[in-house]
């Protein structure tokens, strides 16, 4: 599966109250969840962003509490990956849970640049910064965690047998 889109960078430490403040928690309305996505770290993500686009991050991404909610802010908002050096592990496990594919790359995370354009290979690992002409290496996921991924999360995998 390929992926391609510009570049939304931020630092360490993203935690999930930034990610989807907690004032929006009395809704599980995926579509109100994105409408609100980072809009307290970047008031402008939500009318930027378009479907593809990616999010890079250094150490911690998605730290803070466990709630499923950040991820699925992120995954309906266009995101189609998010990179970071680290991942706190509930999002990670969270974000696979729901289908929204995430890569662990140091040197990507150093190197890529806000409004790189990218392109993602998930089968390989390989992303490649078409903007500065450079790839990057991140572990690609086993097949069965692929297999939940495309198939739009854990859930829907179960539901169609075929984990």
């Amino acid at each position: 599966m390929l992926v391609s889109g510009k570049v939304f960078k931020y630092g360490d430490n993203i935690d999930t109250d930034v990610i989807i403040p907690a004032r929006y928690l009395n809704t599980s309305d995926e579509n109100e969840l994105s409408s609100h996505c980072m809009e307290d770290i970047d008031k402008d993500f939500v009318k930027n962003v378009n479907k593809g686009d990616i999010i890079v991050a250094k150490k911690n991404f998605g730290c803070g509490s466990s709630r499923e909610h950040a991820p699925i802010a992120i995954k309906m908002s266009g995101i189609s990956c998010v990179i970071a050096s680290t991942f706190a592990r509930i999002f990670y496990r969270n974000s696979i849970n729901i289908g929204l594919p995430i890569l662990e790359c140091e040197e990507a995370a150093q190197k890529i640049e806000p409004g790189d354009k990218l392109e993602i290979d998930f089968m390989s690992g390989i992303i490649k910064n078409i903007s500065k002409n450079e790839e990057y290496r991140a572990e690609p996921f086993p097949e069965f965690m692929q297999n939940i991924i495309s198939k739009g999360g854990l859930i829907k995998s179960i539901e169609k047998n075929e984990l």
